[in-house]
């Protein structure tokens, strides 16, 4: 009997043993046992950056339909000849990366994340939930995170819902509530992250403008009327500067061993038209020097005709837009003056719509190198740039186009709202004549979360690309 237990005890401790050593290896050595907001922070702003400026939902989709970008070899991206495998990155990264690490920093004690770092979490997870409904319409919001199976939420319900969270955001935030570290963008300026808040709101104020007008009045004056202000300069515009290798812009990265984007001719064609400035730096001369202009390449066509207009005979995106240190543009001064001229163009706040135009204008030529005063002066008192006060929507929605580029979200998101400029499908594509108006929802969510995408499509519309999201009424 005592030989017995002694077997008993000495199988006990073994297996408790080997538990522990199992433990042991199943450990990450090179992880933090408990994730630090900074490094949280720093992950997310660089991902965050890489997501939008990246190749599948900016030069492979965005950008494409925009018309900014064109592809000269394997265009079925460009004839919108995709599945919804094509849309999964914005989707993935959104939920599984950035608001899962955005929403540890909120619910961190305050020892381990301040105020401040919660007001920019907020922020930053506000920022995405936009990017997401802008391109897919119905998402999962508010149980976001919290449930294996999600409910997706309205586009409305959505945006009012962000307007709220940004407003706590802004409550959040003040220099007098800790330092912050691991802020590539902003260096822990919590006055520019503020600013940062506001121009956040107003740009949903107008998203919703068309649909809820009395909703984006308000919201336009409780952003431009709070104390924290809006981006006020180019220094102050929200963007991630990249570096060198690994850490380099990803269209750098891109063109190191690709060649198959040009800048489309529809871009390049417009900016003749105008005798914009900004041709040469959005654009590089053909590497044939017998050609001697800018040439963009056609959108839709098929391979055969996209190849035959010939590598060397069209321009690629300028090299501003193509180094390893391109800066990540995300939210620019020039919008929010647009975004000003557009709020007092409809009535909801105070100002001289002409001038903020102008305004924006000069900013985003300042944005791109082009400061001498006299060439401003001259492209500003064109006729084909001045404001028309009687469609403001073409003259600020043609020049906003113009502003975003190489920005594929939001320029795609900003011309389907504003409708301008008229862009017309390219003639292989595969949707009737018709160029997408949003993203499909990635096919895991039919498979894995199948009953809320059902309930989702029965409101929204069919999951398709033509099917028009809530915000864009015309």
């Amino acid at each position: 009997m005592l030989k017995k237990l002694a077997y008993i005890t000495l199988f006990a401790v073994a297996l408790t043993s080997c538990s522990d050593t199992l433990d042991d290896i199943n450990k990450n050595p090179n992880a933090t046992e408990t994730p630090l907001a900074p490094y949280l922070l720093t992950g997310t702003l660089k991902q965050g950056a890489d997501l939008y400026w990246g190749s599948t939902n900016n030069f492979d989709s965005s950008l494409l339909f925009a018309q900014h970008w064109a592809k000269i070899q394997y265009t079925e991206p460009d004839r919108y000849d995709v599945s919804n495998t094509s849309f999964t990155t914005l989707w993935n990264t959104g939920y599984a990366t950035l608001i899962t690490d955005l929403n540890t920093i909120l619910n961190f004690p305050e020892q381990q994340a301040n105020s401040n770092y919660k007001g920019i979490a907020l922020t930053l997870r506000s920022w995405t939930f936009l990017l997401l409904t802008d391109a897919y319409g119905s998402i999962p919001y508010k149980e976001a995170g919290l449930k294996v199976t999600p409910a997706y939420n309205t586009q409305k319900e959505v945006y009012t819902g962000l307007l709220e969270d940004l407003k706590q955001a802004q409550s959040l935030l003040s220099p007098s509530k800790g330092t912050v570290t691991g802020d590539l963008v902003y260096k822990g300026d919590v006055l520019k992250w503020k600013k940062l808040v506001n121009s956040l709101r107003l740009r949903i104020a107008l998203r919703i403008a068309d649909r809820e007008p009395a909703l984006a009045k308000q919201a336009a004056i409780e952003a431009t009327t709070d104390a924290g202000g809006l981006i006020g300069s180019n220094s102050e515009t929200f963007q991630f500067i990249y570096t060198s290798s690994p850490q380099q812009n990803p269209a750098s990265a891109w063109f190191e061993t690709r060649d198959d984007y040009r800048i489309s001719k529809t871009m390049v064609d417009k900016l003749y038209e105008l005798s914009d400035p900004r041709l040469p730096v959005y654009a590089q001369l053909p590497s044939d020097a017998s050609v001697g202009k800018y040439v963009g390449g056609g959108n839709g066509l098929s391979n055969s005709d996209a190849n035959s207009q010939g590598f060397a005979k069209t321009s690629k995106p300028g090299t501003y837009f193509l180094t390893s240190a391109s800066p990540a543009v995300i939210f620019s001064y020039a919008e929010v003056l647009f975004n000003l001229s557009e709020a007092v163009a409809r009535g909801y706040i105070a100002g001289d719509a002409e001038q903020l135009y102008k305004n924006a204008i000069t900013a985003s030529l300042n944005q791109f190198g082009i400061t001498n005063a006299t060439v401003i002066s001259s492209y500003l008192n064109q006729p084909t740039v001045k404001y028309d006060a009687a469609n403001y929507a073409k003259s600020i929605g043609t020049q906003k186009w113009i502003a975003f580029f190489g920005q594929g979200l939001d320029a795609f998101a900003e011309w389907r709202r504003l409708d301008y400029p008229v862009l017309t499908a390219g003639p292989a594509t595969v949707l009737d004549g018709k160029i997408p108006s949003r993203f499909f929802y990635p096919g895991t969510e039919q498979s894995l979360n199948g009953s809320s995408y059902q309930a989702a499509i029965a409101v929204q519309g069919k999951d398709l690309l033509t099917t028009k999201l809530w915000f864009d009424v015309k």
